[in-house]
This record gives structure tokens, C-alpha cells and sequence, in this order.
């Protein structure tokens, strides 16, 4: 049955998420934060910015206008910034009582540590978590625009949140699991961005790929440790949004984390790369969230707090890559 969906955020995955929706007969209406933006890309009907090459159907709403987006959802995506969805999420406040919210964000709140599911307890009034569901997994924007396959998990407290957003998202191309493991998808959707960081600059520095295997291989070891540590459940992060979500993140070139990785790794500095960038990777923000969270909970994350390294202190990638290496030696958890 199709659904009255409203989308929070026209950046490439909120405009990719409008035209699949839209292709599934669901009445979408995409918010735009940026009122010139939003009236250019209505008036246009292509969203060159963050997905170039792509028309936008008169049959997707697209306004900036938050209240007149939110009159009457039976469906609510964000799709926002982390770092700024609480700000918007205070400006929106109530939702009709029955709207169901679905985050497709990934990412940890950097100042409060806080997960999309905690943001949304804290600033919307008539929020339920037995009405969210947060969906995540090997999603990158370009390919499920292009119609091409992929599997991703919903995951919710609630049986019939999870099977609702199943049933009305799910297309021949995009197939979606459902799980009640909500604080393990959260954790493995945001804190696989900052291990891709790190798979960017082994790319940059043309490590090669039994560097770039070894990588991966221990960075979910670690997000797995913190992830259970943090209540989510271990087979979650060997899944569709742990590993699964890790692996395409670190090696597609749309990948936004791998490719600010990648530039820091040939040379750049991360303030000319972020500079320099129209589209927000998450990692970046992530990765301090996740540190301290590690620390609080007396975990050691390495690759991390190589990662922060880079970015906070300016460290030298290959100073990092060494002084990894050299650890002391010990067993494999």
C-alpha cells in the first residue's frame, strides 16, 4: 500500500532514497534544509550537487519549508547530517503520533556520544522506539539509484516496525533483512566509516591489498568489541551492516570515508580534504565519538586512534602505519 513518505535531507542518499521510493508508487516529499537549494533542485528536477545525471519526478514534493514536509507522514526518513540531526530534530519536535521514524543515518553524536535512536528519544516529542527502525548496509547512493542489486538490514524493537519497513521498501533490487538488534546496526553503520578512513589512506599510500585485507580484518575485530561492549550483538557486526557495509564502504570509489582516506594517504592535509568537499564523511566526526566510548569502556581500538591520530594531531600516515606494526605481538581475538 503506498505510504505518505517524508524525506529530512536532499544530500545524495536522501535524493537516491526519493527516487526509489518514488519508483515504488510511495507520495514522497523531500525537505531541503538550504530554502535557494531547495528551489533550485524543484525547479530543475536534478540535484546536480549530490547526484548528478538523475531527474527527479514532479511526483516527489520537494520544499525547505520543515513544517509544511511534516504536515502529514505516515513515514519519516532522516537522512541528515549526524552532526547536525540534533538541531534539526529540535526544530521539528512533534510528529503526528502513529508517523514512524527510519533513520538512514551513520553515524555517533561527537559531543554527546549518542546514537540516532538516543537523538530522537531526547528531542522528539511522540516518539516511540517501537515505531523506529534504523536501516543500514552496503548502500552506496550512485549504485542503488542506478537500480543495481543490494541487500541491507532493518533492524527495530518492534516486530511489526521492521516488517512494515520491509514490506514497503523492499524491491527486486534492494532486498532488506530484518533484525531487533538496534543498537548493534547503529554502532556498525557509523563506526565501519572510520575503518574506511583508514582503508583510504592504505589506498593512498599504495599499501597494497594484504595491507588493506589485514585492515579490514582487524577493524571489525575492534568495532565488534566495542559494539557488544555497547549492548549490540556480535553476529550483527558479521553481517549485512557490520561486515558487509565495511567491505563496500572500503573499497568503492563513491565511497566518501575511503576517498578522504585516500587523498590524506597521497599527501593531503585533512583540513584542505574536508575543505574542499560538498559532501559530509561521517567518519571523520565518528571516529573521536568512538574513541572515547572505547576508552570509557577500558577497550583498545588501535586503528582508531591511529585515525585520530591523522586527523587531530596531524600525525604522518606512514609514522602511524609503522608504529601499528609494531604492537606487541599477542594472539588473534
Amino acid at each position: 500500500m503506498p505510504q505518505r513518505i517524508t524525506i529530512l535531507g536532499a544530500g545524495n542518499w536522501g535524493t537516491t532514497m526519493a527516487l526509489a521510493l518514488d519508483r515504488m508508487g510511495h507520495r514522497v516529499t523531500l525537505w531541503e534544509f538550504d530554502k535557494a537549494q531547495a528551489e533550485r533542485v524543484a525547479a530543475t528536477r536534478q540535484n546536480e550537487r549530490f547526484l548528478p545525471g538523475y531527474v527527479i519526478p514532479q511526483s516527489v514534493f520537494i520544499t525547505s519549508d520543515l513544517h509544511l514536509a511534516l504536515t502529514d507522514p505516515q513515514v519519516c526518513l532522516l537522512a541528515i547530517p549526524m552532526q547536525t540531526s540534533r538541531s534539526v530534530l529540535r526544530s521539528v519536535h512533534t510528529l503526528p503520533r502513529d508517523t514512524v521514524v527510519v533513520s538512514l543515518m551513520k553515524g555517533i553524536e561527537r559531543e554527546t556520544l549518542a546514537r540516532v535512536s538516543e537523538i530522537c528519544t531526547a528531542e522528539l516529542k511522540n516518539f516511540a522506539l517501537e515505531r523506529y527502525a534504523a536501516v543500514s548496509g552496503p548502500t552506496i547512493a550512485p549504485e542503488v539509484a542506478a537500480g543495481l542489486p543490494t541487500s541491507a538490514v532493518v533492524a527495530s524493537s518492534s516486530p511489526q516496525t521492521s516488517a512494515l519497513v520491509q514490506r514497503e521498501f523492499s524491491t527486486r533490487e534492494l532486498r532488506l533483512y530484518t533484525s531487533d538488534d538496534v543498537i548493534g546496526v547503529e554502532l556498525a553503520g557509523a563506526l565501519k566509516n572510520v575503518i574506511a578512513l583508514a582503508a583510504g589512506i592504505c589506498d593512498g599510500m599504495g599499501l597494497g591489498f594484504n595491507a588493506k585485507g589485514a585492515l579490514l580484518t582487524r577493524g571489525i575485530a575492534e568495532i565488534t568489541r566495542l559494539g557488544v561492549a555497547l549492548g549490540g550483538l556480535r553476529q550483527t557486526f558479521a553481517g549485512l551492516s557490520g561486515m558487509g557495509d565495511l567491505i563496500t564502504t572500503c573499497f568503492s570509489p563513491h565511497s566518501r570515508n575511503r576517498t578522504v582516506g585516500e587523498r590524506i594517504g597521497r599527501g593531503a592535509t585533512p583540513s584542505d580534504v574536508l575543505r574542499n568537499m560538498v559532501m559530509v564523511a561521517e567518519g571523520v566526526w565518528t571516529a573521536r565519538a568512538a574513541l572515547d566510548l572505547a576508552q570509557k569502556q577500558g577497550i583498545e581500538m588501535p586503528i582508531t586512534a591511529s585515525v585520530c591520530g591523522v586527523l587531530e594531531q596531524g600525525k604522518d600516515p606512514r609514522t602511524t602505519v609503522s608504529e601499528l606494526m609494531l604492537r606487541n605481538l599477542k594472539a588473534e581475538d
